[in-house]
C-alpha cells in the first residue's frame, strides 16, 4: 500500500434474524406507509365463497395481489382488462411471503366505466323497489335542518346565504366530511346517522359542488344509497349542478340542482309565514265578527217578556211531571197502588171458583161412584146420580132424554 493508495471500505454488517422477525419488521414497515391509491388493470379477478375477491392489479413494468373484504365487496368493480383506481393498505401475508394490497374500494377510471358501474348499483336498487319508493314529504316548518357537506368553504356560504335572505337566524347544524375518494361514502352514512340522532332535525341536505363522474362517485355509492331509502326523515339530494346527477339523486326524497336550491326549498320564508298569518289572523276576525253580528241580530229579534214567561210556564209543567213522578213513588202511594193490584187479582180468583159457577144456575152432576158426569153416555138408565147445585145436593134418576 503506497502512500496514496485509499483506505478500503469496511464490509456492510450482516444482521441475522428469524424469518418471524423479518415477517415482523416487513409489516411494520409497511404500516408506516398508510393508505394509498393505485391505478392499473385488473387481471384475473376471482371471486371465493365467503365473497373476497382477488386479483391482479398491473401497469406495464409492475403488478401487485390485490384482496377485497367480504364487506367492501359491494365497492370493488372488478371487471377483467379494466383500468381502476384501488385506496387501501398494504398487508405482509406471512403464510404466502407474500405482498398484498388490501382494497377499501376499486372503482374504475374513465367515464364510459363509472357510467357501468353506476349502472350496475341503479339496476340493483330498482330491482329491490327502492327507486319507486313513496318519497317522504320535506317538512313546511322543520325544527332544525342538517346539512352534510365537505370543508368548501363555497358551498357553506351559499346555504348561509341562502337562510340570512330567508329567515335569519334559522337552526342549521352542519356537519363536514369527505365528499370525495376513498372513504367518502361510509364519513357520509356516518354523518346522516348522527343528524338523524339529534333532537329536533327534522330534514337532511347533501351539499356538494360540482365536478365529474369520478369525483361525484360517492354520492352514486349503493350502500349511500341505501342509507338514505333506510332514513327516518327525509333527505334532499344537492350535488353538483343540473348537468351532474349522481345516483343519490334518484333515492332521495327531493333533489335539488345546487345546495343554493336545497337551502331554498327546506328553509321556511319568514315573510311569506308572517303574510300568512297576517292573512289568517284577519279572516279569523272578520268570521267572528260577522258572527257576533249575527247573534246580536238574534237577540234583538227576541220578545224577551214572551220569552221569560214561556220558560217559566215550561218550567213549571217540568216541575209538575217531577212531582208527580215522586208521588208515585211514596211508600204510602205504593201500598194504595198494591192493594188496588191485590184485590183486582181476588175478584178475578172468586170469579173462578166452583161456588160462583153454581150460584149463576150451573150444577155438577155426579154418578154413583163419585165420578163427575160430563157426557149422556156416561151413564145408564135408572142408575141413580147425584147433583149438586148451589145451595146444596140432592139425587136423582136417570130416565129417558
Amino acid at each position: 500500500m503506497t502512500l496514496f493508495d485509499p483506505e478500503p471500505e469496511p464490509s456492510p454488517a450482516v444482521r441475522k434474524v428469524t424469518l418471524v422477525r423479518l415477517s415482523s419488521e416487513l409489516a411494520r414497515s409497511l404500516a408506516t406507509i398508510g393508505r394509498i391509491a393505485v391505478e392499473g388493470e385488473v387481471h384475473r379477478p376471482s371471486k371465493r365463497p365467503g365473497g373476497r375477491i382477488f386479483f391482479t392489479l398491473k401497469d406495464r413494468a409492475a403488478q401487485i395481489s390485490v384482496t377485497v373484504p367480504a364487506s367492501k365487496a359491494r365497492r370493488a368493480r372488478t371487471v377483467n382488462g379494466e383500468r381502476v383506481q384501488v385506496t387501501g393498505t398494504l398487508e405482509w401475508v406471512n403464510q404466502w411471503g407474500q405482498l398484498q394490497l388490501v382494497a377499501e374500494e376499486v372503482v374504475p377510471v374513465g367515464e364510459g366505466a363509472v357510467a357501468a358501474m353506476i349502472a350496475e348499483a341503479r339496476s340493483r336498487l330498482s330491482n329491490d323497489g327502492l327507486l319507486d319508493r313513496p318519497r317522504r314529504p320535506i317538512p313546511l316548518l322543520p325544527r332544525a335542518i342538517g346539512v352534510v357537506c365537505g370543508s368548501d368553504a363555497a358551498v357553506r356560504h351559499d346555504i348561509e346565504s341562502v337562510v340570512v335572505a330567508r329567515f335569519p337566524g334559522y337552526p342549521v347544524v352542519f356537519r363536514e366530511v369527505t365528499v370525495s375518494g376513498a372513504g367518502a361514502p361510509d364519513a357520509i352514512i356516518g354523518a346522516i346517522d348522527d343528524l338523524q340522532q339529534r333532537d329536533g332535525v327534522d330534514v337532511i341536505v347533501l351539499a356538494r359542488g360540482g365536478g365529474d363522474a369520478t369525483q361525484l362517485l360517492p354520492f352514486s355509492d349503493e350502500d349511500l344509497c341505501r342509507a338514505i331509502c333506510a332514513a327516518g326523515i327525509p333527505i334532499v339530494s344537492a350535488i353538483g349542478h343540473e348537468r351532474d346527477r349522481p345516483l343519490c339523486d334518484d333515492v332521495a326524497d327531493l333533489r335539488c340542482g345546487t345546495p343554493s336550491l336545497a337551502a331554498a326549498a327546506v328553509v321556511p320564508d319568514r315573510v311569506a309565514i308572517e303574510a300568512r298569518l297576517d292573512t289568517a289572523s284577519e279572516r279569523a276576525s272578520a268570521l267572528l265578527a260577522r258572527h257576533l253580528d249575527r247573534a246580536e241580530r238574534r237577540l234583538a229579534a227576541v220578545d224577551r217578556d214572551r220569552a221569560v214567561t214561556e220558560g217559566l210556564q215550561r218550567a213549571r209543567e217540568r216541575l209538575a211531571r217531577s212531582r208527580a213522578r215522586l208521588d208515585a213513588l211514596r211508600p204510602d202511594r205504593l201500598v194504595e197502588v198494591k192493594r188496588a193490584e191485590l184485590a183486582g187479582h181476588r175478584r178475578h180468583l172468586e170469579s173462578l171458583s166452583p161456588q160462583r159457577v153454581l150460584e149463576r144456575g150451573y150444577a155438577i152432576v155426579r154418578s154413583a161412584a163419585g165420578d163427575v158426569v160430563r157426557e149422556p153416555g156416561a151413564v145408564q138408565h135408572g142408575e141413580r146420580i147425584e147433583v149438586q147445585v148451589a145451595g146444596g145436593r140432592f139425587g136423582a134418576d136417570v130416565a129417558d132424554g
